[in-house]
C-alpha cells in the first residue's frame, strides 16, 4: 500500500462525494489550492496538523483517509 496514493485518493474521493471544489477545500481547511492538488496528485507528503485540518474540512475522521478504497465508485 502507498500510503501518499492511498490518502491522496482518498481526499479527491471525499471531496467529490460533497461536490466540493479544491479551491472550497482549501479555503475550509485554511490551505492553498496548489497544496491540495498535489495532495490529490501524489506529490505532496502531509504533516498531521494539515490531515486534521483537511478531514475537518470534510467533516470525517482523520483515519478515514487512510483506508485502502473507502470509498467505493
Amino acid at each position: 500500500m502507498d500510503i501518499v496514493k492511498v490518502f491522496g485518493t482518498n481526499v479527491k474521493k471525499y471531496r467529490k462525494a460533497l461536490n466540493m471544489s479544491q479551491e472550497e477545500l482549501a479555503d475550509k481547511s485554511n490551505l492553498h489550492r496548489t497544496y491540495i492538488s498535489a495532495i490529490e496528485c501524489f506529490r505532496r507528503s502531509i504533516a498531521l496538523e494539515n490531515i486534521q485540518r483537511i478531514a475537518d474540512a470534510l467533516e470525517i475522521e482523520p483515519y478515514k483517509l487512510f483506508i485502502d478504497k473507502a470509498i467505493k465508485k
